[in-house]
């Protein structure tokens, strides 16, 4: 077993947010290779995700981001399941990337379970007319069992783009909404869950009206 330095388990735990304990263990588990102790720590925080998975989230926090220009808003609910982790500073900081995400992605979704089928099948005849679109147009046709792949894959990767949880995180890069509370269940010890959200845009909806200036100028002519 590789012998473990404080400042290997210390850059550990500042690169993870694991607890001293879980660092040691990881790294003497991966013979002190820093990218394997990561990977090891990441299995370890997915595994502990996935039992907490089926927990009760009843407290939490209801989340107000207001852009800058105060002309985007959004309100969204975090779930976990006690009062002490809704005041943590890590679980604050997560609401702040909810929201954020929220207002610059426009999510439609929490997740794809929430996605009506009657939406999903609409996309999919969007899809299916595009594609034959593209065969009209002098593409070459797919077989049919191909053809039905890559309407899949296309309903795949909209489901991905319009369910908050599977976006890719705005200000991690790399990590998904999802990924990211996975990561804090895991190093917090309970369910983090995001359940709903609102986004409002100033204006939106309403019908504004469209300025004619050639109009605008023939109506000051003969009213004059």
């Amino acid at each position: 077993m590789a012998n473990v330095t404080m400042e290997q388990i210390k850059e550990l735990r500042q690169r993870t947010g694991a607890g001293i304990a879980d660092c040691k263990v990881a790294l003497q588990e991966s013979d002190a290779d820093m990218d394997k102790a990561i990977e090891y720590i990441q299995k370890k925080g997915l595994a502990k995700a996935a039992k907490k998975a089926g927990a009760i989230a009843a407290e939490g926090a209801v989340h107000a981001y207001i852009h800058a220009g105060s002309r985007l808003g959004v309100l969204v609910e975090v779930n976990c399941q006690t009062d002490f982790v809704a005041r943590s500073e890590e679980f604050k900081a997560y609401l702040d990337q909810v929201g954020l995400q929220i207002a610059s992605m426009g999510p439609l979704f929490v997740r794809r379970e929430d996605v009506p089928q009657a939406q999903v099948d609409k996309q999919r005849e969007i899809f299916q007319a595009q594609m034959d679109e593209e065969v009209k147009a002098g593409g070459k046709a797919k077989p049919k069992d191909v053809a039905a792949k890559i309407l899949d894959g296309k309903i795949d990767k909209w489901l991905t783009e319009v369910c908050l949880v599977e976006q890719v995180s705005v200000v991690d890069g790399e990590k998904t909404i999802q990924q990211l509370a996975d990561t804090l269940t895991a190093k917090l010890g309970e369910k983090i869950a995001v359940r709903r959200f609102v986004r409002y845009e100033l204006g939106e909806g309403i019908e504004k009206q469209k300025a004619d200036l050639a109009a605008d100028v023939a109506a000051a002519i003969s009213g004059s």
